[in-house]
C-alpha cells in the first residue's frame, strides 16, 4: 500500500472528524458538566488505546526495518567473505570469483523487487547467475587440505547466505493490514471530533487540531514506511551490497 496516499487519507479523515465536531450544534440539555464528564472519559479511554496501539506498531515496524537492515549487511558480509576465500584458493577459483560478480546484481536486483512487487504470491526462485556459481563452489576439486578447509569454509558463507536469502524472501509482505489501519483511524477519529464538539470554531482551535491531525498521519505514515524497508522514503540503500566487491584485475 501507498504510504503516502494513506497517510494523507488518515489525515483528511482525522482532520475533517473535528470539524465537524465543531460544526455540530447540541441542544442545551447536552452541554450539561456530567455529559462533558462522560464524552471526555470516553474519548480519554480510547485516546489511551489508540496511543498504546501506535506505540506498539512503531516499535514492531522499526524492529522488522532494523532487522531486514541487519540482514542485508550480514549478507554483504558473507558475499566479501565469499571474495576472500576464493582469492586464497586462487587459481582455480578464478572464474568463480568471476561468477560471484557476475550473480551479485542480479541477486540484488530481486531482493529488492521481491518486496516492490504487487503479486506476493509467486515462488522463490534463485537466479540462474546465483546457481551456477554455487555449483561450482560445490563442484570444486581441493587438492589439499587447506583447499579441503576453504572450501568447507566457502560453503559454510553459501549455507549462511542462502537462508539469509529465504529469510528476506518470506518477509516480502505488508505486514500491516488493512482492516487494522481502517480502526485505527477510526479511533482517532472518534477522538478528534468528541475533542471538537465543545471547542469553539476559532483560529488557534483550527491550528491546533491540525498540527494533531498532521502528528497522527505522520506516525502513521512513518509505521507504513518502515514497514516496507526496501521501497519508499526510508527504503535501505543497495549500494553497499552492489558494490561490495571490487573490480577483478584482468
Amino acid at each position: 500500500m501507498n504510504a503516502l496516499a494513506v497517510s494523507l487519507l488518515a489525515f483528511v479523515i482525522v482532520f475533517g472528524g473535528a470539524l465537524l465536531g465543531m460544526c455540530v450544534v447540541l441542544p442545551e440539555s447536552h452541554l450539561r458538566e456530567d455529559v462533558k464528564d462522560v464524552v471526555r472519559l470516553s474519548a480519554g479511554l480510547i485516546g489511551t488505546i489508540a496511543a498504546l496501539v501506535l506505540g506498539l506498531l512503531i516499535a514492531s515496524a522499526k524492529s522488522s526495518y532494523d532487522s531486514s537492515n541487519t540482514q542485508i549487511k550480514q549478507f554483504t558480509s558473507n558475499i566479501i567473505l565469499l571474495d576472500i576465500l576464493l582469492e586464497q584458493y586462487w587459481p582455480e577459483a578464478r572464474d568463480l570469483r568471476v561468477t560471484l560478480r557476475e550473480a551479485l546484481p542480479p541477486t540484488v536486483d530481486q531482493i529488492w523487487n521481491e518486496h516492490n512487487n504487487g503479486n506476493k504470491s509467486e515462488p522463490f526462485v534463485a537466479t540462474t547467475e546465483a546457481a551456477a556459481f554455487i555449483k561450482k563452489v560445490q563442484e570444486l576439486k581441493p587438492d589439499s587440505e587447506a583447499k579441503r578447509d576453504l572450501q568447507a569454509r566457502m560453503l559454510s558463507a553459501v549455507a549462511n547466505s542462502r537462508q539469509l536469502r529465504f529469510e528476506l524472501f518470506a518477509q516480502a509482505h505488508d505486514s500491516i493490514s488493512i482492516p487494522f489501519l481502517v480502526i485505527l483511524i477510526f479511533w482517532l477519529t472518534i477522538i478528534f471530533a468528541s475533542f471538537g464538539l465543545f471547542s469553539q470554531l476559532n483560529p488557534i482551535v483550527i491550528v491546533t487540531f491540525f498540527v494533531g491531525a498532521l502528528s497522527v498521519s505522520g506516525a502513521i505514515f512513518l509505521i507504513l514506511e518502515m514497514d516496507r524497508p526496501f521501497a519508499g522514503l526510508l527504503q535501505i540503500s543497495s549500494d553497499p551490497l552492489r558494490h561490495a566487491l571490487a573490480p577483478l584485475a584482468l
